[in-house]
């Protein structure tokens, strides 16, 4: 099959979670022998030189990157207010981007179009004008729930305020939008529930307007004919019904292969959270863990160190001054940094979708302790391959298990090493994908 790829980032390098998620199907279509072309919004966010992009990748793909502002502008974020439209979304319209969707549909036909997040909607549009192809959204998140969950967790009421319109406006299209689609990969099966439930109600609803619409056709029918005898009914049993979008899982995968098991190369005992620091809830997840659990973990483990890495970290972060907290800040190779360390804590209270890094985690044999929140979509279990902690006191309680018996530990990295080769090795879950393909052609 030819698929074509909308990214709104490159997923190359993968260093963070969506051009990991990205590259994960890029990698694993191309290995299944499928034509993969990839075109990718460059922003300031993520902004990547085309030349930095190894040239096997650049001709496997034939990846393009269109530059698209992203800046919040002020005075449009604040004029947005009264539109009631999706400020997440309008950033992402380009009348550059739609023209170079154009050109590409023009100079090739594709099977599949596929939209990496919510956030390539708007060209849906310009594919439907120039292309045959199915259209799948594949949903790295439920992304209004991301920013209702930050509100949540937001104390400034101005702030919370605003942030609350941003989900309400982003949940209005999200929902408008999902019918549009031929099909939707969400990353969780929480997701996939999730959009099949939206999708649904939107039926059901429709329906009932259908049947409304032609139960006042037949009145009108009936007076404006003298002769009952005449009446013809029209009612259209075929506008009743509806084809709901089908939805499917298809998690984040890797190759097993690719993340050697070595726990004698481990600093022990030793804490880590790695990540993407540049996006709220992480930052928010570690501010939380360093005010109301690391003061009590340090005074009762004076040798044990927390290391911080992740790219685009914040001022605040980068001048912390708390005892054994090492901020290392983006590092060269992520997976030689998580093997070097023991215990991965992942404080998250917000978000959506998967959390990758635990699943790279999980395939490096660490023990994870992380949210209920955290490990959602996950199809982990507490104490057996990952240890969850929602309070203060609990995270105390994980962490000082850990570090009172390595044995425990390395029992419950090697079930993590388990579930991952069982249920997220790639190419089990690019077939999955590849068959979902097949069933919306047919």
């Amino acid at each position: 099959m030819k698929i074509l790829l909308l990214c709104n980032k490159s997923p190359w390098p993968p260093r963070e979670g969506g051009p990991l998620a990205m590259n994960m199907l890029v990698e694993g279509l191309l290995e299944a022998g499928h034509s993969v072309k990839v075109l990718a919004v460059n922003s300031f966010k993520y902004n990547i030189d085309p030349l930095s992009i190894p040239t096997e990748y650049r001709q496997r793909t034939g990846i393009e990157l269109i530059d698209i502002d992203l800046k919040v502008k002020p005075l449009g974020a604040f004029l947005n207010l009264f539109t009631g439209r999706s400020y997440h979304i309008e950033r992402f319209i380009s009348a550059t981007f739609s023209e170079r969707v154009r050109d590409t549909l023009e100079k090739d036909e594709y099977d599949i179009v596929q939209l990496e997040t919510l956030f390539m909607s708007p060209y849906i549009g310009t594919i439907r004008q120039f292309s045959r192809a199915k259209i799948v959204l594949r949903a790295h998140n439920i992304e209004h729930l991301i920013w209702k969950r930050v509100a949540e967790e937001t104390g400034n009421p101005l702030k919370r305020w605003y942030l609350n319109h941003l989900s309400a406006t982003l949940k209005k299209y999200e929902h408008s939008i999902l019918p549009e689609f031929d099909g939707i990969a969400a990353i969780t099966d929480t997701d996939a529930g999730y959009f099949r439930e939206v999708l649904s109600r939107q039926s059901a609803v429709g329906s009932r307007k259908s049947e409304i619409r032609n139960r006042k056709s037949e009145i009108e029918n009936r007076n404006s004919t003298r002769h009952s005898s005449l009446v013809i009914r029209h009612s259209n049993h075929s506008s009743l019904k509806s084809t709901i979008t089908p939805v499917i899982d298809i998690p984040f995968g890797v190759n097993p292969m690719d993340y050697p098991y070595s726990p004698e190369q481990a600093e022990w005992p030793s804490l880590f959270t790695i990540g993407a620091m540049n996006w709220i809830p992480n930052q928010d997840g570690v501010r939380w863990f360093l005010h109301n659990v690391w003061l009590d973990v340090t005074r009762q483990f004076p040798g044990l160190k927390y290391y911080l890495a992740g790219r685009e970290m914040p001022g605040w972060m980068k001048e912390l001054k708390l005892p054994n907290v090492v901020v290392l800040g983006e590092v060269e190779d992520a997976r030689d940094f998580i093997n070097s360390k023991a215990i991965m804590i992942v404080p998250l209270f917000s978000g959506s979708g998967i959390r990758i890094k635990i699943i790279e985690g999980l395939a490096s044999g660490k023990t994870i302790i992380s949210t209920s929140l955290g490990a959602e979509g996950i199809t982990c279990s507490n104490r057996e391959n990952i240890l969850v902690a929602n309070l203060p006191c609990e995270f105390f309680e994980m962490i000082s298990i850990c570090v009172g018996d390595r044995q425990i530990c390395d029992e419950i990295g090697k079930k993590g090493r388990e579930l991952i080769r069982d249920q997220y090795d790639r190419s089990v879950i690019v077939k999955k994908l590849i068959s979902f393909y097949q069933q919306l052609r047919d």
